[in-house]
């Protein structure tokens, strides 16, 4: 079965810079053949953001086939109902079109930003796991219920680490590392697989986050300067954010990619011209 393919929408400074509103760059994304379009759910991050619910209905109508997806979503930080009801709203508006990645992450001030302790977002997090879906199809819960009701998402649980890998295994349809290598990736959903078989639940699909640029226009960033990057902000070993970014031309990009053997790969594109770099993925997704 082939990968499928998505990406990250545009910042709004990539939006500004590239006099492109949402709505287009998700209308772009669908036209040229991609499977999906993510975009992140952050509250403190010490720059302008578009609220993730917010972005995602925007893209949901400006689209009709495209899934929208949440990478990732944060229910912890949230009233657990009020949650909810974004997340069915969302679905009902993009026609069953979502897709639900869930976390726990982002730092401490984030968390003090929403009022809620920050070594209560593990326990919360599950919580929200294991009442999102009778929440959603209107099933009676320990907590109030909402109309309107809907098909549950697929609950993709995001991080690489241990404990959200057991995490997708028990209460998770995905496992949703980000900036991984295809080697700890590989090691991950060997764990899943024995994980999920031991708790008698089918195994999770695999969708990988990553970071690139493509082709080889002037001011693309090179392998060596995004790995640099990743290094830097997410506190990767050199020798491992060596082997994350997808660079180069289509093939080369496709060859990398196919590296991961995962169901859905989506990437955030750092290189000139957003349009551009959508373009060159549709052709990637084509070659895998």
């Amino acid at each position: 079965m082939q990968m499928k393919v998505g990406v990250i929408l545009p910042s709004l400074a990539v939006q500004r810079r590239d006099k492109l509103t949402l709505a287009e760059a998700a209308r772009h994304a669908e036209d040229v053949g991609l499977d999906s379009v993510w975009h992140g759910d952050h509250l403190a991050v010490g720059m302008p953001t578009v609220d993730c619910t917010i972005a995602l209905a925007v893209a949901a109508t400006a689209t009709s086939r495209i899934a929208i997806g949440a990478s990732v979503f944060i229910p912890a930080i949230r009233p657990l109902v009020w949650a909810a009801k974004q997340l069915a709203s969302l679905q009902l508006v993009s026609g069953g079109r979502l897709l639900l990645g869930v976390g726990s992450g982002g730092g401490p001030a984030q968390w003090a930003a929403a009022g809620v302790p920050f070594d209560e977002r593990g326990r919360r997090t599950e919580t929200a796991l294991r009442l999102f879906p009778g929440l959603l199809t209107g099933e009676d819960t320990t907590v109030a219920g909402f109309y309107p009701t809907v098909e549950v998402p697929p609950l993709w649980v995001g991080n690489a680490s241990e404990v959200a890998i057991d995490r997708a295994a028990r209460l998770g349809n995905g496992w949703f590392p980000s900036l991984i290598t295809p080697a700890r990736l590989a090691a991950g959903r060997s764990r899943l697989n024995t994980l999920a078989s031991a708790a008698g639940r089918p195994v999770p699909a695999v969708t990988i986050g990553a970071s690139g640029a493509l082709g080889s226009a002037d001011g693309t960033p090179t392998r060596a300067e995004l790995a640099a990057g990743i290094a830097g902000a997410y506190q990767h070993a050199a020798r491992d954010a060596a082997d994350i970014p997808i660079t180069g031309e289509p093939a080369e990009a496709a060859e990398r990619i196919a590296e991961y053997a995962a169901d859905h790969l989506v990437i955030g594109l750092s290189g000139p011209g957003w349009r551009t770099q959508i373009d060159l993925l549709a052709e990637v997704r084509d070659l895998l």
